[in-house]
């Protein structure tokens, strides 16, 4: 069976380094990052200090009367945010989509609405169980982001929800994906949102050594591939995409922005390092799109600044690439986004789209001292300015999961 070929139509971002596209890709760029002191709560000698906070959101920009923030979890009103974006810059509409019987929607999602728990259990303990709020159990599932879209759009659709830790928001664009190349769907919508910056989140990462404190300022802290590197920068956001068949896209005139061309997920071997995982997705994506090493000229790479999953995926890539691994650009984007957790992942689909389609490569902020075991062209500081056609794009997640996702220029339909 002929598969269709599968593109991207539009784009919605809000992440900590910008609330829209635009901002997100010129603060990319120009190594501006949105990283900085906890604001969202107070608490004294907290073990962390720094995080990825979105700034100055506001759901009624986004949305009608009908959604009341208190009503729905942070990373819900980021996911309808980022819709509205998507659906906007695809140039479709809620009336359109409506004529599509089921219209797919796939969000991933990597921790829950610990806001949600947490402030109703602070008022149990307070005020006792008759003052929790009603609106808390819709709002704690984790099916609630996807739930919202829909509710949003008013469509009848399939809503899934993917929970594969930060791969989620990749792995959610690839199932969406294979569904549109099957022929099952002509446009869908798919993407990734978490809002994990609570105490009793951060702390727990804190305990786990997944975030860390820094003698540095917030901006300079997340470090991907730099020698002194300390630790991963948690942080929130939301990135979501509307998919379609390139023959659905150029019927209706609408700009494809990137094509989806092979996806890969695997575990990590049991017993081997962190990260050691992205050997095997890497390779079959590159299998899963029909190509070879040499074909794919930039690597987006996952690089969550750590000491060890960087050098890992150092390791990987110079493993399946070979030679070739020193012949291309490799960059991180979480030197000013921290990691969103699920948001990464759309997130770089969107830096990778505005790659293309600028010719730009984005930096890696904050890569200043060599690594000796990471030895690749980082990209530091400042963009590449070159054409790119293809790219892999890498993700880990906690339990040693592992996607990569090959997306490329659309050049003829």
């Amino acid at each position: 069976m002929k598969k269709a070929r599968v593109v991207i139509t539009g784009i919605g971002v809000v992440a900590p380094n910008g609330g829209c596209l635009s901002e997100f890709w010129d603060n990319v760029l120009t190594c501006k990052s949105g990283i900085g002191t906890i604001s969202l709560f107070k608490h004294p000698d907290f073990p962390v200090r720094y995080a990825g906070e979105v700034k100055k959101f506001r759901l009624s920009k986004y949305t009608d009367g009908r959604f009341k923030p208190l009503r729905l979890s942070r990373h819900a009103q980021f996911a309808l945010a980022t819709t509205k974006m998507a659906i906007d810059h695809a140039g479709v509409t809620p009336e359109l989509l409506r004529e599509y019987d089921p219209f797919p929607i796939v969000i991933g999602i990597s921790t829950s609405a610990m806001e949600v728990i947490e402030r109703n259990e602070d008022v149990l303990i307070s005020k006792g169980p008759l003052r929790v709020s009603p609106f808390g159990v819709g709002a704690c599932q984790p099916h609630a982001a996807a739930c919202a879209i829909a509710d949003f759009l008013g469509v009848r659709t399939q809503r899934i929800t993917l929970s594969s830790a930060c791969s989620a928001g990749l792995d959610a664009v690839a199932y969406c994906a294979g569904l549109v190349a099957s022929g099952r769907a002509d446009i869908a919508l798919a993407g990734g949102a978490d809002a994990p910056i609570t105490p009793l989140s951060m702390a727990s990462f804190a305990r786990a050594g997944l975030a860390s404190d820094f003698d540095v300022p917030p901006e300079r802290s997340s470090r991907p591939f730099d020698l002194y590197r300390k630790g991963g920068l948690i942080s929130e956001g939301a990135g979501v995409v509307v998919l379609e068949s390139l023959d659905h896209a150029v019927r209706r005139g609408a700009f494809p922005w990137l094509e989806i061309l092979g996806y890969g997920n695997t575990a990590d071997d049991a017993g081997a390092e962190t990260g050691s995982g992205l050997r095997h997705s890497m390779t079959e994506a590159l299998a899963n799109a029909g190509l070879l090493p040499g074909d794919i000229d930039y690597i987006n790479a996952h690089g969550p600044s750590h000491p060890v999953i960087d050098r890992v995926e150092t390791a990987m890539i110079k493993d399946v690439f070979g030679r070739h691994a020193g012949r291309m650009p490799v960059s991180s984007i979480k030197g000013v986004t921290g990691n969103p957790l699920a948001a990464s992942g759309p997130l770089q689909i969107a830096a990778c789209a505005m790659a293309m389609r600028s010719q730009r490569i984005p930096p890696t902020a904050n890569y200043e001292i060599a690594d000796p075991l990471c030895d690749l062209d980082y990209v530091p500081l400042q963009p590449y300015v070159m054409s790119s056609h293809r790219a892999i794009i890498n993700m880990h997640g906690l339990g040693g999961g592992n996607s990569s996702l090959v997306v490329g220029k659309v050049d003829s339909a």
